[in-house]
């Protein structure tokens, strides 16, 4: 259930929520961007026939910018472990790990997301605020399931599918590459999803749950991973603050020159 805390409820915009449930849902990127700034608490569930794991994290973003970042805590037993602080734009993606090996201590490694066969939607342990969003452009279809109030806000809680294709085409430039590379990733084409929306028409909560298949091309059950995706918003308007690591700390960046 998503939570609420008063700088939520201020007012930001002229935005309003529409009565046309996929009109909301397609339009609710577009209205949360035009809060500047939101915070997000992010959980990543991934499940398949041999394994459950559960991520963590936080994030932070700037729409001006098109710059955020996202803290995830990777638990033990895992092939690293530590904290994973990630700074994403546009098509690229700079990660520090922690418990990483190889990589000096506080240096990052940048990643072009082209390099990633899901775009990076979920493949670092999270969706990340903008990214989660800009799959709502790409709704199919969507009902009304109900309204519930929310620290004195009233939420409308939507449901249907979205398909990354057209959400990477409504999204354009950069921010549309890692969805068009998910969409090919992806074995479940029609992505489920649910929404809460708010009164101005800003996300406060979205649920989305990726298919994938560990063996490419089979669409074997045994070889399906499921990944479920949740993004908590708040914080709209209230400044965040974030940057591109410089050159000297990016790992391996002196040798190619930059």
């Amino acid at each position: 259930m998503p939570r609420l805390n008063s700088a939520d409820q201020a007012v930001t915009s002229s935005d309003a929520l529409s009565a046309n449930p996929l009109t909301a849902v397609r339009s609710a990127a577009d209205i949360t961007g035009r809060s500047g700034y939101v915070q997000d608490a992010t959980t990543v569930e991934t499940v398949s026939a041999a394994k459950r794991m559960t991520l963590r994290g936080t994030a932070q973003y700037d729409y001006s910018s098109r710059l955020g970042q996202m803290v995830i805590t990777i638990p033990p037993g895992e092939g690293t472990t530590g904290k994973l602080t990630e700074v994403f734009a546009p098509g690229v993606v700079y990660m520090q790990n922690s418990g990483a090996k190889g990589v000096p201590p506080g240096k990052w490694v940048e990643v072009n997301l082209e390099e990633l066969a899901d775009g990076n939607l979920v493949s670092s342990g999270a969706t990340d605020p903008a990214t989660a969003g800009n799959a709502l452009r790409g709704a199919q279809t969507a009902t009304l399931v109900g309204s519930q109030t929310v620290g004195g806000v009233e939420l409308k809680h939507y449901q249907g599918t979205l398909d990354l294709a057209q959400a990477a085409a409504a999204t354009g430039g950069g921010a549309g590459t890692g969805l068009s590379l998910a969409a090919k990733t992806f074995t479940v084409k029609q992505v489920p999803y649910q929404v809460w929306l708010d009164q101005k028409g800003r996300i406060h909560e979205i649920v989305e749950i990726f298919t994938f298949s560990k063996v490419p091309g089979s669409t074997a059950a045994k070889d399906q991973v499921v990944v479920t995706s949740t993004s908590g918003f708040s914080g709209y308007g209230n400044p965040v603050s974030v940057s591109v690591p410089p050159a000297k700390d990016i790992y391996g960046a002196q040798s190619t020159g930059k």
